[in-house]
């Protein structure tokens, strides 16, 4: 399959996450480096994330293993093993905070922080449990 940039897609065009020639029986248990994916999609290309402005941090001590991240991540940028979130892949991730959208913990494991920021430093940040209103 030939390489083709964003703007060389029809408009309307299905972009198929797999290669077609290439059956994927359980997606849910093939790691995502074990996947057939195809040309199209964002996980083959490493400069998919070079226009993020901000990126989820993960804390693991907050984390109850719901798995919403990782079900609902447009980009399968989640790092689960054993039904266990164990980081964020930022090589595909395209921060648009989704993951920290559906995570139902507080504090947040995952929160949404400027790109520049380095890890320590946001996790240094993170605000405190908030106290339940009756």
């Amino acid at each position: 399959m030939e390489k083709r940039g964003w703007d060389d897609f029809d408009p309307g065009v299905i972009l198929f996450s797999f290669e077609k020639d290439k059956k994927v029986t359980d997606i849910a248990t093939t790691e995502p480096e074990n996947r057939p994916y195809s040309q199209s999609n964002s996980f083959s290309s490493d400069q998919a994330s070079g226009w993020r402005v901000e990126k989820p941090i993960f804390k693991q001590d907050l984390c109850i293993d719901c798995q919403f991240c990782w079900i609902y991540c447009p980009d399968m940028s989640i790092i689960s093993r054993d039904k266990k979130m164990v980081g964020v892949d930022y090589d595909h991730c395209k921060g648009c905070g989704i993951c920290v959208e559906v995570c139902p913990t507080n504090p947040k494991s995952l929160l949404m922080f400027v790109e520049a920021k380095e890890e320590a430093e946001a996790l240094a940040e993170w605000p405190e449990k908030k106290k339940e209103e009756k």
